[in-house]
């Protein structure tokens, strides 16, 4: 019986394989569309290294797949939290965005740094250099602060 039921598990497990979710990559590449957030609000050095370390996996058009993402269920978790991360929002589509969302992206975004909410602890765990320290933090919150005053004085 238990071997019955071994062979069904993996036979359900080797057919979800065939069903991939769609990958997350954009022909124009993170940091140069127009709409991108980097175009539009250049940040320090610094800053754009956060992001591109920290924010585009799941903020942009642009994911870098680790090699656990080709194996499901896992794939599907993963693009179903990257499709609600950039729902939420897609540093490379910022500048369709209305002035007033903007502004309040930037306020989120500085808080949630912050407050260490971001990067999340389970993206964290796993991509150590997208771990921040407190001065990566305090520096990536002082620059969404500054161009979300920049914003509010328009």
């Amino acid at each position: 019986m238990k071997k019955k039921i071994l062979l069904g598990v993996a036979v359900i497990f080797v057919a979800m394989q065939a069903f991939r979710p769609a990958r997350n990559l954009s022909a124009t590449p993170s940091f140069t569309g127009k709409d991108d957030i980097t175009v539009l609000y250049p940040p320090p050095p610094a800053v754009k290294q956060i992001l591109a370390v920290a924010c585009y996996d799941c903020h942009s058009n642009q994911t870098r797949y680790p090699w656990y993402a080709e194996i499901q269920p896992v794939g599907w978790f993963l693009a179903n939290h990257i499709n609600e991360a950039r729902r939420n929002l897609n540093f490379a589509e910022f500048g369709a965005y209305p002035l007033k969302r903007q502004l309040k992206k930037f306020e989120a975004m500085s808080d949630e740094v912050h407050d260490r909410t971001m990067p999340l602890k389970s993206y964290t765990l796993i991509h150590g250099d997208a771990r921040l320290t407190d001065a990566q933090a305090a520096e990536f919150s002082a620059w969404a602060d500054k161009v979300a005053e920049q914003l509010g004085d328009r």
